[in-house]
C-alpha cells in the first residue's frame, strides 16, 4: 500500500500527480476578482468568522493584474524555485464559481491557455455550485485535468451556524452528489479541525461522512487565526482554543486519517500563514504539521484507512 502512495502512509497528493503527469506539478494561485455572497449583502455581511478581506488568498499572489499575468507571474517565480515544468491554475481567493456562467468560462479558459498549464482547480461554497456551472465544468474537463474545491468545512450543522457560513450541511452534500455524477470533475472537500465547539466525535463523523460520499479528495486545515477576522476578537477573549502545538493537530489528523477511505487523495494536512498571522505561531512553518502528523503515523504503525469500513 505505502509504494502506491509514494511511501508515505496517506494517499498524498504529490504522489498522484507524478503518476498522473510523470513528474512533479506545482499550483499557481490566483486571484481572479470574485467576491462572496456572504461578504456582498447577498447572505450576509463580513464573511465566516476565520476569513480575513484577502479571502484566503496565497501571499504572493498580485491580484490588481490580469489572471493571465498573475499566473505567469507565479510559474515565473516556482520554476525559479524549483525548476518545475508543469502547473496547475488554482483559482482559489473567495468564491470562484460566483458570477454568470459565460464569464466563468472565460476566465477558466483563459487561464488553461497559458504553456505549461496542464489543469485548473477551482475553489468555491457547496451552495454556488449551480447544475449550469457543473455543465461548464464537465465539458471543460473532457480535455484537461480539473478539481472542484468545495468548502464544506464541517458535516456539522451546529459548527456551520457557529462559523457564519450561510450555507447548510444539506447543501453541502447536495453538491457532492451533483460534482460526483459527472465523470470529467474531481471533486474533493476543505475541512477544518478544531473549529469552535466542535467535539473529536464530530470531527471523525466529517471522516466517515465523506468517505461514505466518496469524494475524490479532502483537503485538512487546523483552525487558525489571522488579524482583523471575528475570530481574532474570539480568540483574544479566551471563547475559542487553537492547537498551541503541531503535535496536537497531529493526535486528530492522525484519528481523522485512519477512519477516511484510503481512496480520497489527501491535497493538504495543515493551514499555512505567515502575514497577519495571530495563532498558533506554528501555522507559519507550513511543514510543521505534516511531519509531526507522519511521525505519528510512524510510530503508531499506523496509515489512512486502518479503521475505515466500507
Amino acid at each position: 500500500m505505502f509504494e502506491e502512495w509514494g511511501g508515505k502512509r496517506y494517499n498524498n497528493f504529490s504522489h498522484h500527480l507524478k503518476k498522473v503527469f510523470g513528474e512533479k506539478v506545482y499550483r499557481v494561485s490566483i486571484d481572479a476578482g470574485f467576491t462572496c455572497p456572504n461578504r456582498d449583502g447577498t447572505l450576509g455581511r463580513g464573511g465566516c468568522i476565520f476569513c480575513d478581506a484577502a479571502g484566503s488568498r496565497a501571499g504572493y499572489v498580485l491580484p490588481e493584474f490580469p489572471v493571465k499575468e498573475q499566473i505567469k507571474r507565479g510559474i515565473e517565480l516556482i520554476r525559479k524555485n524549483t525548476g518545475a515544468r508543469k502547473f496547475i491554475a488554482y483559482f482559489q481567493a473567495f468564491s470562484n464559481t460566483y458570477g454568470p456562467v459565460e464569464k466563468l468560462e472565460k476566465i477558466y479558459r483563459e487561464a488553461l491557455e497559458i504553456p505549461d498549464v496542464v489543469g485548473i482547480s477551482i475553489s468555491t461554497r457547496p451552495d454556488l455550485v449551480s447544475d449550469d456551472v457543473l455543465d461548464l465544468l464537465e465539458e471543460i474537463g473532457k480535455n484537461t485535468y480539473l478539481w472542484l474545491e468545495l468548502g464544506v468545512q464541517t458535516l456539522n450543522e451546529r459548527i456551520l451556524k457557529r462559523l457564519n457560513r450561510k450555507h447548510t450541511v444539506e447543501q453541502s452534500i447536495d453538491a457532492i452528489q451533483r460534482a460526483l455524477k459527472r465523470s470529467h470533475i474531481r471533486t474533493l472537500t476543505h475541512l477544518i479541525l478544531g473549529l469552535p465547539g466542535e467535539k473529536e466525535e464530530d470531527m471523525l463523523n466529517t471522516a466517515t461522512g465523506v468517505s461514505m460520499l466518496g469524494v475524490h479528495g479532502v483537503k485538512l486545515h487546523h483552525l487558525y487565526v489571522i488579524k482583523g477576522t471575528v475570530l481574532q476578537r474570539l480568540y483574544e477573549k479566551g471563547i475559542v482554543k487553537v492547537y498551541e502545538r503541531p503535535e496536537d493537530y497531529a493526535e486528530i489528523a492522525v484519528k481523522f486519517l485512519e477512519r477516511l477511505s484510503p481512496e480520497i487523495i489527501i491535497h493538504r494536512l495543515q493551514g499555512f500563514a505567515r502575514e497577519n498571522l495571530v495563532a498558533p505561531s506554528w501555522t507559519a512553518n507550513k511543514f510543521a504539521g505534516i511531519q509531526a502528523i507522519e511521525r505519528m503515523l510512524e510510530e503508531k504503525d499506523s496509515y489512512q484507512g486502518k479503521f475505515y469500513r466500507n
